[in-house]
């Protein structure tokens, strides 16, 4: 088990891959993990008493890609040390973009994924649906551009590396600005 500081109020414990459990003294859930994902359960954590909108993306694979169709399972690999690093940052720019934020789910599965079954959930609470959008909306956005994760497509012809693949960049704030938080 590890411990890492993303900011003064959010420790991060990064333990087994296959265990995914809610953090404690956090309202930043933030993993990865070689198992189904817990959507229902992401999906109630992040709900609190004092925020009204509630946001849950959830990205499940699909049988499809851009100009490719029979895509049969797909599979993630990823640089995990960086990984929950990079969802920490990403994490708090949220936080200072739309400070009423309540709760953030980051999580991304590695490993196979089947079908239908979720790859990402990325959820905020918020006392307003506006920031909830908002705030969910960069989480994911962010969340493909800067984490280094990695998707191959299987299809019945052979497997890829995904033909939408992106160079890996710096968590920016939603205005555009680089930022990074010191990882320790």
């Amino acid at each position: 088990m590890r411990r890492l500081r993303s900011s003064p109020s959010t420790i991060i414990v990064v333990t087994d891959l296959s265990v995914l459990t809610p953090p404690a003294g956090s309202d930043d859930w933030l993993g990865l993990s070689d198992q189904a994902l817990p959507v229902d359960e992401l999906s109630r954590w992040v709900v609190q008493p004092s925020c009204g909108g509630v946001v849950v993306f959830t990205g499940t694979a699909r049988d499809h890609s851009t100009g490719r169709d029979g895509v049969t399972l797909l599979s993630y690999e990823a640089y995990e040390s960086q990984v929950v690093p990079r969802l920490a940052d990403i994490a708090a720019s949220a936080r200072r973009t739309w400070p009423t934020i309540g709760r953030i789910v980051l999580v991304h599965r590695i490993g196979d994924v089947p079908l239908t079954e979720a790859a990402v959930v990325v959820a905020v609470s918020a006392p307003h649906r506006g920031e909830a959008f908002e705030a969910a909306r960069f989480g994911i956005d962010t969340l493909k551009a800067t984490v280094p994760i990695w998707k191959r497509e299987n299809w019945s012809e052979g497997s890829s590396w995904g033909s939408e693949a992106q160079h890996i960049t710096e968590v920016a704030s939603p205005s555009g600005v680089s930022e990074q938080t010191e990882v320790s």
